[in-house]
């Protein structure tokens, strides 16, 4: 990991770290007890055999399998299964969830939605059970373990956005994202002296191309959850930023398919804002493992869909939680997903796979998101790392975005 200096426009901090990044891996006892039959190694799904496989696909993908919506699997598409894999769980984070989790209590709103009090860090709910067992799933997705830090260097991951005649355009991101309380980093306080009242800022900048150049996002999340975030953006040509409304979180975010609420691989936070329900367990497949040298290359991917070949990795079997997420219904009126279908990691409690409907409930967006395990001091190799794939289809409107934090040289990106 190399050390740099890096200055964060928006908070005013100068940064002389080490950018790493380290997940929680807490098994839950509801996801280990759910028993299915696995692939072997080396089995080889296709548009031929996939039928057989199904029942380990989220309901997404069995539609880009079946060919009936835009975005689907070319004739030749193969997707091959390896051994799973298990990333140990980090010590401190581990360690707060066993001193702290005790303590969290959920307090009802008057809107039927929900929130907790007593949260120091760590995971909130490590073996969630009903009531409000789908809501604290969701809960300890957005309390998963992320470090203090992620940060990624020059010139930033490559982004690709396609519309149906196959027209490309690309542009770099740049991404600080820093948690300022509720840390579970190795020698690290749990709440930084400057945090302010702040929990999570999440600063997004585009590098290049020329025209979109230092167009910069900004959002900051409070530790009080009953405050609405504060959303600005920087507008190079106006030579400021603005304030958005914290309401917007349907606008697209910097151009892409995804809206404020879908960045951050899947949930962009929010937890008093929904109402969640758990529909099941399952095991799915997912890609864990892979070389930036190879899946920072746009040829190790299908040129119709810009979904990884089977040279970028072997994907694997992980259990998960599918959850239904909604806004509380006093928010519906105006939102732009009627439902939210997540596939949450049983152990890392990342997203996986996303399946987002339209006010009207019917499938408008796939998101596919790989998260790139990788080694970190002290912690060997963790689930998640900041690096990752990631793929938006719109199916509606036949247009996606693909994001991969390794550029073309096979750098990792993020750092």
């Amino acid at each position: 990991m190399s050390k740099f200096r890096l200055f964060l426009p928006g908070i005013g901090f100068v940064f002389s770290i080490v950018c790493m990044t380290i997940v929680c891996s807490m098994a839950s006892a509801g996801i280990a007890g759910a028993q299915q039959p696995a692939i072997p190694p080396g089995t080889v799904i296709t548009p031929s055999n996939w039928q057989q496989y199904k029942q380990f696909m989220p309901d997404g993908m069995q539609q880009m399998f079946a060919g009936s919506v835009f975005w689907k699997f070319p004739p030749d598409f193969q997707l091959v299964v390896g051994p799973p894999h298990h990333y140990q769980p980090p010590t401190t984070y581990v360690a707060n969830t066993e001193k702290y989790a005790s303590q969290v209590k959920i307090v009802n709103l008057p809107d039927g939605g929900h929130s907790i009090t007593g949260y120091v860090a760590g995971l909130p709910f490590p073996n969630p059970s009903p009531p409000l067992k789908g809501w604290k799933i969701l809960v300890n997705e957005w309390y998963r373990y992320v470090p203090w830090i992620i940060c990624s260097s020059k010139p930033g991951y490559q982004v690709i956005l396609k519309d149906r005649f196959g027209s490309m355009y690309t542009e770099r991101t740049a991404l600080v994202y820093r948690r300022m309380s509720h840390i579970s980093d190795y020698d690290k306080p749990i709440t930084d002296p400057q945090a302010q009242g702040i929990d999570y800022s999440e600063w997004v900048q585009l590098p290049a191309p020329e025209q979109v150049k230092y167009i910069t996002n900004l959002t900051l999340y409070y530790d009080d959850l009953l405050k609405p975030e504060d959303v600005f953006l920087f507008i190079p040509a106006l030579r400021r930023s603005l304030r958005l409304s914290a309401a917007a979180r349907c606008a697209p975010f910097v151009g892409l398919d995804h809206t404020q609420d879908d960045v951050r691989t899947g949930f962009n936070g929010g937890i008093v804002r929904w109402v969640v329900k758990f529909l099941r367990n399952q095991q799915i497949v997912t890609l864990t493992t892979s070389d930036p040298a190879v899946y920072g290359k746009w040829e190790n991917y299908y040129p119709s869909l810009l979904f990884p070949k089977p040279v970028i990795g072997k994907w694997e079997l992980r259990p998960v939680y599918v959850i239904d997420v909604r806004r509380v219904p006093a928010q519906r009126a105006g939102y732009c997903y009627g439902k939210q279908i997540m596939y949450i990691d049983g152990d890392s409690y990342n997203i996986l796979w996303k399946e987002n409907y339209d006010s009207s409930m019917k499938p408008w967006k796939d998101l596919v998101a790989i998260h790139i395990a990788s080694p970190v001091p002290r912690e060997g190799v963790q689930a998640e790392t900041g690096n990752f794939i990631q793929l938006m289809y719109d199916q509606q409107n036949d247009h996606m975005t693909a994001a991969i934090t390794a550029d073309e040289h096979g750098q990792a990106d993020v750092n």
